[in-house]
């Protein structure tokens, strides 16, 4: 597991809940579990902290990181997203219309790739270079866009009576169903391995590991309604299972987590 992609999850997944900070000796401690080592907790944290996502502070005297209110607002969107807190369960009713956002200039292609991370993030589908599909009016691709510096037109329009074979097409749904299946299939033997005699700091790391594959779905399934899914959808059953395992082994890896971060 990267170091960045660990930071990020502990952060979402435990520190987010309690005061959004930590002291750097505690990230290490709570990072060996997952096999990152000190010199690379430090080197993805000031990384983190030149890319707008975490702060310098001062936890008791000690050095630490806070998130930032950029970053708690990604990391808030993408726990309702994992957890599907959300009122409804998802992210929102769907109005029964495609938004379209077609750019006005193609960027080059570093930052085309920066720019289809971003959007396949908040569940948007590219339809060609310059054009991508959506299932509501995103503020956040208006300020994705402004931050680029890139203009865009954007539409909305109805959608006809092909609308699930589209969206199975647009968002390789049949490719969706498989990886969500083949998670499936090694995320029953990491959950085997953590049983009833399972420590706190075993917990702590089948859980990270659970979350860390998981939220790698975040940036290929866009949330689609029911209506637009294929039937006996592989996504259902690999969410239900994701849900009983990361609850089971919540309390253990939260106290792990409470205990590293009141060692001194």
């Amino acid at each position: 597991m990267h170091a960045r992609s660990a930071l990020f999850d502990l952060y979402g997944d435990h520190l987010r809940a309690r005061g959004a900070r930590a002291p750097v000796a505690a990230l290490v401690r709570l990072l060996a579990p997952l096999g990152v080592h000190p010199p690379a907790v430090r080197t993805a944290v000031s990384r983190m902290v030149r890319q707008g996502w975490l702060e310098p502070v001062k936890i008791d005297g000690q050095p630490g990181y806070a998130l930032t209110a950029r970053a708690r607002r990604r990391l808030d969107d993408a726990a309702a997203r994992i957890y599907r807190t959300g009122a409804d369960g998802s992210e929102g009713e769907w109005d029964g219309h495609w938004h379209l956002s077609i750019l006005r200039e193609i960027p080059n292609a570093r930052r085309r790739e920066q720019l289809a991370s971003q959007f396949a993030f908040l569940g948007w589908a590219p339809l060609s270079e310059a054009a991508w599909v959506g299932l509501r009016h995103d503020a956040e691709v208006d300020q994705i866009l402004d931050v680029e510096g890139i203009a865009a037109d954007r539409f909305r329009a109805p959608v006809d009576d092909d609308a699930a074979s589209f969206a199975r097409r647009v968002w390789k749904l049949d490719e969706l169903g498989a990886s969500y299946d083949a998670w499936l299939n090694e995320a029953k033997a990491l959950a085997d391995s953590a049983g009833d005699e399972v420590t706190d700091e075993q917990a702590f790391a089948v859980r990270s590991e659970l979350v860390h594959e998981w939220r790698k779905f975040l940036f290929l399934d866009p949330g689609l309604p029911a209506e637009l899914l294929p039937t006996d959808w592989a996504g259902t059953r690999a969410a239900a299972f994701f849900d009983f395992h990361a609850t089971r082994l919540s309390h253990a890896a939260g106290r792990f987590v409470d205990n590293c971060l009141t060692v001194h």
